[in-house]
């Protein structure tokens, strides 16, 4: 019971009001717990009125429904006497002239501390329950960042939730720790009753926040293993599809290197190539790397042990395919290499290259065939002794090492075939050194037609011959000429192949010594900031390059090399294949740009160390171009040696490919040169022909013509041949070291447009382009006449496509232009 002046003491008198916002204030504020009744005694003199009896909750003043919201009864009380009908006075306090001693401050004080630390745990349940449901339900994300950004947010809330416990925990503890004392004051047995009660209910709150803590703590432990478990198994799984692909690229590089070569050169090469795919251990060795670190995992108790085992399992078995087949080839290979049938072939090839390194013009003297004769005897001598055995016992002998590439009959026919041309040879130069040459007489020449067929006076001429001395040098020579084509064909296919595995092993060391070195974080501190991420710009495409010719083409010229003749058709089989030299060559003002910029860097200097190379890499940067115009000059050589009509086409087929490709790329190189063109170039089409050109114009307004006609000197512009259109652009050359020029546009004609006059009067290398109906007419001087006939031939071709183009896309009423073949 709480004395209504305790709290009007400091109102007026006649503030009405003023003691109804008390009354709610004390019933709003004052009492924690819940309320059931109200009992308000009166003070004396307070106010004058007189209660009505009317009401037992009329207070002498009106009270506002708005502020008053208190749903309990309110009675109002004249005296102490009328509040001893409802209360003990043993239950009263000193206020009220009872012996309870009591302090209402404290009371409420106490009782809110103990309401405010229940209300507070039952917020942080609320908060873990919140949290744990948050973490339940959350979806895992499939990218490490994001699964890494979870734990991190996830463990900074854990830690602040963490806090706030331990706060609530310290709150409550301070809580009991009052109320131990409350009790040590009280003596009254009831009041300690309450109070023990009132620490009970603390003790209680502050065990279930304990509980509550620990089963949060050990969900937490467990969902943050989770997540971390996943990231691990995530980061494993991308090791692992990683490494997947290298092995599987290795295994691959293994299925194309032959169990055993079927000639000496690709023996050798095929050890070779097991050598370099033995080299890459490092590998190997990532992959076993990854096998520990799984174990390592599935030690640890992962979730997903199975798939660890199984994606182990899956390395190890890479592993051992590729360490098996590597160790089987290379023990068949060097026990074919160590075998008599290795060098049965060996024979064989040594003999092909004796017979393409005799000269045929030393064969015209005694002397000179008898030291050849000499050479295939020896040769013939150093025989292996499996060529002295019947078929049956060569087969005995070569059925360790025969494989379906490689069978005895190959072997047979391949050192017939040799026997063979040393035993023509042997005859042809035996028959060359028994010929008695006399000396040669210096005679003046007979003009008269008859005495030119006169036939040579010889001992082996006469009727039973019915041939001359001359008819019989050329049925000798005769053979030697062929069989000498054939051994120059092998020579120069040999030299074909044996470049292109330099060239080769030359683009594998930049990629490796050069490009890839600038990757390696060990070599970035020498790295120029010019160079970072423009490693495509300073090689550009070669890594396409030399998958092409590593995996592609260096096959095919090896399959080639007991048929030379046969090159021709692989040349065209891939002649799409080597557009990769177009874009590259593209690329290559740029690449030599950031050279120069940079070839002074620490970093190149370093790398050329490492490689031990003697050339810079600029030089290894032309090796592409180089290569590319080796070709044609090596396949030309075959067109002169070889003789069946049906390869040559082919061979002259490749040759025009490899002069096409050249051109495209000397035009495409002069294309990148072209500025202040508005537009797409590539809309135009292909590059058909460029070239420099003296031009007048001349136009039909007579404004425009006047002033034409008054230019004499010819303006010297820069033509570019599209299949839709025709540039007119003007050379400029830049004031650089290479004098690198460009091509600054002019004028742009489309085809569709464009006539010819093919002829003009005055200068047969002149000729004109005219357009939209004469309406403009260029006069065009071409610096050789042809040069002026091969760019009227690709003129033509373009306009006749657009003609049938046209009549067939169009009524056949519709007329086009004619083209002027004025003389």
């Amino acid at each position: 019971m709480i004395p209504l002046n305790k709290f009007t003491s400091a109102r007026s008198s006649a503030a009405g009001a003023g003691l109804d916002g008390c009354l709610v204030s004390i019933c709003r504020t004052s009492f924690p717990g819940n309320l059931h009744l109200v009992l308000v005694l009166r003070p004396t003199g307070l106010l004058s009125s007189t209660p009505s009896p009317s009401s037992s909750t009329d207070l002498g003043f009106r009270f506002s429904q708005n502020d008053f919201l208190l749903k309990m009864p309110v009675v109002m009380l004249r005296s102490v006497g009328d509040l001893l009908r409802y209360i003990d006075e043993n239950h009263l306090t000193s206020d009220f002239t009872a012996k309870v001693e009591y302090c209402q401050s404290d009371w409420i004080v106490l009782r809110t501390a103990i309401e405010t630390f229940a209300v507070t745990v039952k917020e942080i349940a609320q908060l873990l329950q919140g949290f744990g449901s948050e973490l339940s339900e959350s979806e895992l994300p499939d990218e490490a960042s994001a699964i890494e950004f979870l734990l991190h947010s996830h463990t900074h809330r854990y830690r602040q939730m963490k806090d706030d416990i331990r706060n609530v925990l310290k709150e409550g503890r301070l809580l009991l720790s009052n109320l131990e004392t409350v009790k040590a004051s009280k003596r009254d047995a009831e009041e300690e009753r309450e109070i023990r009660a009132d620490m009970d209910t603390v003790q209680r709150l502050l065990a279930q926040l304990r509980d509550m803590e620990e089963a949060f703590d050990g969900f937490f432990e467990k969902h943050h293993l989770k997540l971390q478990q996943y990231l691990q198994l995530l980061q494993y799984e991308m090791n692992f599809q990683q490494m997947e692909e290298v092995l599987e690229r290795l295994i691959n590089q293994e299925k194309d290197i032959g169990l055993v070569g079927t000639t000496v050169v690709q023996t050798e090469q095929l050890l070779r190539d097991l050598e370099t795919l033995d080299n890459r251990a490092e590998e190997m060795a990532r992959a076993q790397v990854l096998i520990l670190h799984g174990h390592q995992l599935a030690a640890n108790h992962h979730y997903a042990l199975a798939l660890i085992v199984q994606r182990c399992n899956e390395l190890r078995h890479y592993c051992d395919v590729i360490t098996n087949a590597i160790r089987t080839k290379r023990a068949s290979l060097t026990r074919f290499k160590m075998h008599p049938c290795f060098d049965a072939l060996r024979w064989c090839d040594e003999g092909a290259y004796l017979l393409a390194s005799q000269m045929v013009d030393r064969f015209q003297t005694r002397e000179g065939a008898q030291e050849a004769l000499q050479c295939l005897s020896c040769h013939q001598e150093r025989a292996p002794s499996a060529l002295k055995n019947c078929q049956d016992i060569l087969s005995l002998e070569f059925e360790a090492v025969l494989t379906p590439q490689l069978q005895i009959s190959m072997v047979t026919e391949k050192l017939s075939v040799m026997q063979s041309m040393i035993r023509n040879r042997e005859l042809c130069l035996k028959k060359l050194a028994d010929v008695q040459v006399r000396p040669v007489q210096l005679v003046a020449p007979r003009p008269e037609p008859d005495q030119t067929w006169q036939r040579c006076k010889s001992p082996l001429f006469s009727p039973k011959h019915g041939t001359t001395r001359c008819d019989a040098d050329f049925s000798a020579v005769s053979p030697v000429l062929i069989l000498s084509q054939q051994l120059f064909s092998n020579h120069i296919m040999k030299e074909l192949i044996a470049t292109e595995r330099i060239y080769v092993d030359e683009l594998l060391s930049v990629l490796l010594g050069y490009r890839a070195e600038m990757e390696d974080p060990s070599m970035s501190n020498l790295l120029p900031s010019a160079l970072r991420y423009q490693k495509d710009v300073l090689f550009g495409n070669m890594p396409e390059i030399y998958q092409f010719h590593s995996r592609i083409f260096l096959q095919d010229l090896q399959g080639c090399l007991e048929t030379p003749e046969r090159v021709g058709a692989c040349f065209v089989q891939r002649k799409e294949k080597f557009q990769v030299y177009e874009r590259y060559c593209q690329n290559k003002p740029r690449s030599e740009l950031l050279w120069r910029q940079c070839s002074d860097s620490p970093f190149f200097q370093e790398c050329q160390r490492k490689l031990d190379h003697k050339l810079g890499l600029d030089s290894y940067l032309l090796k592409p171009v180089q290569r590319l115009t080796k070709y044609q000059l090596l396949l030309k050589e075959l067109l002169k040696h070889c003789m069946e009509e049906r390869y040559r086409c082919e061979l002259r087929e490749a040759v025009d490919s490899m002069l096409e490709l050249l051109k495209s790329v000397n035009d495409s190189m002069h294309q990148i040169a072209i500025t202040g063109y508005q537009g797409d170039l590539s809309q135009l089409g292909r590059v058909v022909m460029q070239g420099g050109f003296s031009v007048w114009i001349s136009h039909k307004r007579a404004a425009v013509r006047m002033k034409e006609l008054a230019r004499f000197k010819p303006m010297q512009r820069h033509l570019f041949l599209y299949d839709h259109a025709l540039l007119f652009c003007k050379r400029r050359d830049e004031d650089t070291a290479d004098r690198t020029p460009f091509y600054s546009f002019k004028s742009c004609l489309r085809m569709s447009a464009v006539g010819i006059t093919e002829n003009v009067k005055g200068d047969i290398k002149k000729f004109e382009i005219w357009y939209s109906g004469r309406e403009v007419v260029y006069i065009v001087q071409a610096p050789t006449l042809e040069i002026k006939v091969a760019w009227l031939t690709e003129i033509r071709k373009i306009l006749t496509n657009q003609l049938k183009l046209s009549l067939f896309r169009s009524p056949p009423s519709c007329q086009w232009r004619s083209v002027d073949l004025r003389m």
